[in-house]
């Protein structure tokens, strides 16, 4: 494929193993092959990689074959390379996939199409994925009725996110619980807890209770897929097991030290890893914040707690604690005297058992800000969300965790053994994970309680763990003379935190010039302008084009969230003066949601009410943020810092509503800076076209560049509209491989025919076009084939233009 001899653009017979069962989706199954071949030519030729497809079955659809994990098969179909977004700070879906082992995704179009070559014994491996594969099954039955709670089972207990769908997710996330939806440390450290506090309860010997706890975690691990987070965990939790073999004393920073070196003298590269660092970051902030500054407040009295009516114990405590201690016996004698005995001792023991809870309360809430402080670059990094919730809601969600996931394989083990003993256990696990997806939807549903935020600069981070070092190496300091100096880096260390969850800092524009940037966001359009004052206007915001048919805002890719959000973060955007809908389908659409939802708007320009679901949720979203909603905008202009807009479609009757969006009702909108103008006509075909030349001058209509309309469709762009445009670049909004056959053959005739320059997002990426009113600079993501002769050529009108390539 790499050397051409093979083309992904026809179906083609891929032979390999299935690595897993045949998973269940959503909307029908999935499936996960180790290739081993491919027929080209009438050869089987060798190939190594991994191909996941997905097949969606519709009711008079016969079902997939009786497959199994390790068996051989065939399967024809169109492979592709990962979907990819070839945007600055854009989510790498193609590299993500890649450190799964998965190098090309197919759409099975059926069921006949896959055929079971061989089915080998079955090996270890193999009896591993279908256990997983009957644990999943019996957490739908043990679910059954409630598909959202099973979904969120499957995901805490299996590591099975498949039926989390986005609005679950993002709720997890918004209240900084999604880490309980990630079998991880929290998870594996349950599961060991539980299983070191079964064998010491079985009376095991110390060697017998280390393999007992050992091998049953090694069990669980199995069974949930070696996946990075889950290794990390084990190896953790297998280094605190064998050091408390061992004899020796917890301390949780050397243990993190041994377990980040092991990792990474087998993989090196782990360290680029984002989920290694936030791993080790966790357990730093644990270890070198939290564990000191419980030392230093509650931890002397959680011990002083413990046999407090036993006055030779005292001598074993520090003073504070000792004399903590006695005040409790006289509070305690106190009680008694103005009591029954047997009533006051009772009520002593109450009050020092609300006295324990308290410290253990206050221990998680140190532990979960700590956690919370210490990891807020690298989440601002990654995901560019602060959660103010968090603290409150893991105060609930970790303990709920602490229980779930025991209980959820006891469970589990139950209903394999005694079926009904396994419904009688259901019962308390579901209404436990109601409760905690209870407090999760309660707190995501606070107005400004998260946000989302761009990634702090390098030196910024960098300075916050440096800080964060010292103040560590000085909490485990026990010298007075140094608390002057602990309690400096604290403030510098919070003053650090704060400064990255506010981001003060001024976004990346181009003062005294006109931007417009046409981003890729596959087959649909978004396009960024920013005036030469910094005014800034976002049209469209592409739309998912994955996932299944009705379902896209649920599963599906969301370019709105993993392409245009990041680009505008990348540049440290937080506000957006305008964002405008051309109209109202799916791939303009569908990633404004996430835009109204992540950044500060200030209007909503809509060219065409229409009656979809969409649209309506839209308009929600607006409502919601209380961002004011404009409409019919033909006909009028609007002057920003000296660039003029002018809208010149579509034709609308005031209130009128259309049934369903169609390309020629989309906005058409000019822009003219100085000499220069760009014509923007979203998805308008020849009857758009047509009615703009009907109602406008040919000269008024002349435009440098021109943003090609419906992605180049042979429906748009027609000769005269073009002769009329007379455009030197054209720009086309594509997808890579995409199912419509755009940019169409026919077109890039025309646009050639006329001496257009094209530059089209699936090869050259994301297009920014940079102007003073007399010159244009053109950069692209990737490079802008096609436009560096006529730039570097100088045949052109525009004089002194500049080619820029990033790679």
């Amino acid at each position: 494929m790499e050397r051409g001899r093979l083309s992904l653009e026809t179906p083609l017979r891929w032979h390999g193993r299935l690595r897993d069962e045949p998973t269940k989706l959503p909307w029908g199954y999935g499936l996960e092959i180790e290739l081993t071949g491919i027929e080209f030519q009438g050869a089987l030729l060798r190939v190594e990689g991994g191909l996941r497809a997905s097949f969606t079955r519709q009711p008079d659809e016969s079902p997939l074959p009786e497959l199994h994990a390790g068996d051989e098969i065939a399967i024809l179909t169109e492979a592709k390379r990962p979907p990819v977004f070839l945007d600055e700070g854009a989510f790498d879906r193609r590299t993500y996939l890649a450190q799964q082992n998965i190098d090309l995704v197919a759409t099975l179009r059926a069921p006949d199409l896959i055929e079971r070559v061989a089915s080998p014994p079955a090996t270890a491996a193999a009896l591993l994925a279908r256990g997983r594969k009957l644990l999943r099954e019996k957490v739908d039955r043990l679910c059954d009725g409630t598909p959202q709670v099973a979904g969120v089972l499957r995901a805490m207990l299996l590591g099975d996110r498949t039926f989390v769908d986005r609005t679950e997710s993002t709720d997890f996330q918004k209240t900084g619980a999604f880490h309980v939806l990630v079998v991880a440390g929290l998870h594996v450290g349950a599961i060991a807890a539980v299983l070191f506090w079964a064998g010491r309860k079985l009376r095991l010997a110390r060697t017998w209770t280390m393999l007992f706890t050992l091998t049953l975690l090694f069990g669980y691990v199995a069974v949930v897929e070696q996946r990075a987070p889950v290794l990390r965990a084990a190896v953790m939790a297998t280094i605190v097991v064998l050091g408390g073999f061992f004899f020796r004393r917890l301390e949780l920073l050397n243990s993190g030290a041994v377990a980040a070196l092991t990792l990474l003298v087998a993989k090196p590269l782990a360290l680029r890893d984002s989920s290694f660092q936030l791993t080790f970051v966790a357990i730093g902030s644990i270890a070198g914040l939290a564990v000191p500054w419980l030392e230093r407040t509650a931890q002397p009295y959680v011990r002083a707690l413990r046999g407090w009516r036993d006055v030779t114990r005292d001598s074993a405590h520090e003073p504070r604690a000792a004399q903590f201690r006695i005040d409790l016996r006289l509070l305690g004698q106190w009680i008694s005297a103005h009591m029954p005995e047997r009533l006051g001792k009772a009520a002593g023991n109450a009050f020092v058992g609300g006295l324990s809870l308290t410290f253990r309360v206050w221990e998680l809430l140190v532990v979960t800000m700590a956690l919370q402080i210490g990891m807020l670059p690298l989440m601002a990094r990654d995901f560019h969300r602060v959660a103010l919730a968090a603290p409150i809601v893991n105060l609930g969600a970790v303990p709920m965790v602490g229980v779930l996931v025991p209980l959820g394989f006891v469970t589990l083990t139950m209903s394999l053994i005694f079926p009904a003993a396994g419904k009688l256990f259901a019962a308390p696990l579901v209404w436990v994970t109601v409760l905690l997806m209870h407090l999760v939807h309660w707190f995501a549903h606070f107005p400004r309680w998260s946000y989302r935020i761009p990634g702090p600069p390098f030196w910024l981070i960098a300075l916050f763990f440096v800080v964060g070092i010292v103040l560590a190496a000085e909490m485990r300091l026990k010298h007075s003379r140094q608390r002057a100096f602990a309690w400096a880096s604290s403030l510098a260390w919070i003053t650090f935190a704060l400064t990255i969850a506010i981001f003060p800092f001024q976004p990346k524009w181009s003062k005294g010039k006109l931007e417009v940037s046409v981003l890729d966001v596959g087959q649909g359009d978004s396009i960024f302008v920013v005036s030469p004052g910094g005014k800034t206007l976002l049209i469209d915001g592409g739309g998912a084009f994955s996932g299944f048919q009705g379902q896209e805002q649920n599963f599906g890719i969301d370019p709105g969230e993993e392409a245009v959000s990041p680009y505008l973060w990348s540049r440290g955007f937080q506000k957006l003066d305008v964002v405008a809908l051309t109209h109202a389908h799916q791939d303009h659409l569908g990633g404004l949601n996430a835009i109204l939802e992540n950044f500060r708007v200030g209007k909503l320009w809509i060219g065409r009410e229409v009656s979809s679901l969409g649209f309506h949720h839209l308009e929600e979203v607006a409502r919601e943020r209380k961002i004011p909603i404009e409409r019919e905008l033909r006909g009028k202009s609007f002057d920003w810092d000296g660039v003029s807009g002018e809208f010149l479609w579509p034709e609308i009757s005031p209130g009128e509503v259309e049934l369903a969006a169609r390309n020629d009702d989309s906005l058409v909108l000019r822009l003219h800076f100085g000499d220069r103008n760009i014509l923007l006509p979203g998805d308008a075909e020849k009857l758009a076209e047509h009615k703009i030349l009907e109602e406008n001058r040919a000269d008024l209509l002349h435009s440098d560049i021109l943003k090609v309309g419906h992605h180049g469709s042979k429906n748009s762009t027609i000769p005269e509209f073009l002769a009329a445009v007379h455009p030197q670049i054209g720009i086309i909004s594509v997808g890579e491989a995409n199912p419509y056959g755009h940019p169409s053959p026919e077109l890039l005739e025309r646009l050639q025919g006329a001496g257009v320059r094209i530059l089209r997002t699936d090869r050259d990426g994301a297009v920014h076009v940079l102007t003073d009113g007399q010159r244009f600079e053109i950069s692209c993501f990737v490079g802008c084939s096609g436009a560096a002769e006529t730039i570097a050529s100088g045949q052109t009108e525009i004089p002194n233009r500049k080619e820029t390539s990033k790679n």
